[in-house]
């Protein structure tokens, strides 16, 4: 049998064809207008990162309701008035040949507070463990179906402006991750109380976007192969929604983990020996692979040389490979690795400094997650400006502008 290659392209269960293996995983850009639609610096980016020799590029979160932001400049699709920007955004990589799609989120308890200037909701009136957390508002089963029915619409808005397909959040601490985790969502009723009925709104929501669109539009999910935090969303239990996904015409599972109280997507929980040879979720997606049947899975984080990138799809471990921060220093690093043969990709990780006195008042791990998420944000912004990445960027300007884009919660001590 001949190998894969991260050159080859991948056909997906409803008929779309990437063009090879390496995917622009989803970063949130906060690049939307004041009114929370697309703009034309979303569009400068993209048309910069469709040069970069993707195979699928995946946009950041764009919210499905207005009232409830994960960040200040965050897209929102609940109806069709930014259709003709929508489309502009979906042709800025679509007429360099790149397969885009959307990807879908509500923020639940992560949701910023100061940006939609309402209470957070959420599965269960229980705060997340981060800086400037307040406790949400526990859902009601009406609020519940809303929800489910706005993920539809926004899809079924997405297809109309010419995306390929849309990507599901259920990573990271947002909506989706709530519901699955026994932290997050202690309902007693149908959305909760046991494995199974924690699984009942990720797949409600998958099945609805399903019934929403056209047969080849795909319909992906970001899904967390654990929360590594005590008590959370397990390995086992994740492995069981990916056999359940499998089953319901889901196009591709992106692998993940973590949130923001313990930021497993950027390094943190993770052994030494993981981070060394890169790929954090890797040994994850080969314990799933057989119940994912033919889904294809894609990896992201922690992925920087392309020996491992090539032996991760060659050994049949996934099928596709996700880069995120990466991308935001190096717009074109799928062409670096696959045309360029580049060995390595470059990484930045950025810390606070004054890590004495800080570190007497405030969490620094999580303080030191979001500033590096926010650097990160920065060079999204110098692109979407027409600018080459700051490289050289000093922690403070980060700050500064973290201040400036969050308000003071973005530094604040967790509330009650």
């Amino acid at each position: 049998m001949t190998s894969t290659s991260i050159s080859d392209p991948l056909t997906l269960p409803c008929g779309q064809v990437l063009p090879n293996r390496i995917m622009k995983s989803a970063l949130s850009e906060a690049l939307g207008s004041r009114a929370n639609g697309p703009s034309t610096r979303l569009e400068r980016l993209y048309g910069r990162w469709t040069g970069g020799g993707y195979g699928l590029i995946v946009t950041g979160n764009v919210m499905v309701d207005r009232r409830q932001l994960g960040e200040p400049g965050n897209v929102v699709i609940e109806d069709d008035r930014d259709l003709d920007g929508l489309t502009r955004w979906a042709k800025s990589t679509q007429d360099g040949g790149v397969p885009i799609w959307m990807q879908l989120n509500h923020p639940g308890r992560q949701a910023n507070a100061l940006a939609a200037r309402r209470r957070p909701v959420a599965p269960s009136a229980i705060a997340a463990k981060v800086p400037g957390a307040v406790t949400p508002r526990a859902l009601t089963g009406a609020e519940i179906e809303d929800i489910i029915d706005r993920f539809a619409t926004a899809a079924s808005v997405a297809e109309t402006a010419g995306f390929d397909g849309v990507q599901i959040h259920g990573a990271h601490g947002y909506l989706v991750a709530q519901f699955l985790s026994p932290l997050a969502n202690q309902r007693t009723d149908e959305w909760g109380g046991d494995p199974q009925r924690r699984a009942r709104f990720v797949l409600e929501v998958l099945r609805r976007i399903r019934g929403a669109v056209s047969p080849g539009f795909a319909v992906g999910i970001k899904l967390n192969s654990a929360d590594f935090q005590r008590g959370g969303f397990t390995e086992a239990e994740s492995r069981d929604v990916v056999a359940r996904l499998a089953t319901e015409g889901v196009d591709l599972i992106e692998v993940s983990g973590g949130s923001y109280e313990v930021p497993a997507m950027m390094g943190q929980a993770v052994s030494a020996s993981t981070r060394e040879r890169e790929a954090y979720f890797l040994e994850y997606a080969r314990a799933v692979r057989d119940v994912a049947a033919d889904v294809p899975l894609a990896v992201t984080g922690g992925f920087r040389s392309r020996t491992a990138m090539a032996n991760a799809v060659a050994d049949g471990a996934c099928d596709l490979i996700g880069l995120g921060r990466p991308t935001c220093t190096t717009p074109d690093a799928a062409r670096a690795i696959l045309e360029s043969r580049q060995p390595r990709l470059d990484v930045h990780a950025v810390r606070f400094g004054l890590r004495g006195p800080l570190g007497k008042v405030a969490d620094l791990k999580a303080l030191d997650g979001a500033l590096d998420l926010q650097w990160h944000t920065d060079q999204l912004h110098r692109l979407g400006a027409g600018q080459d990445p700051d490289l050289d960027r000093p922690w403070w300007k980060t700050a500064a502008s973290m201040l400036k884009r969050n308000g003071l919660d973005a530094f604040r001590s967790k509330r009650g």
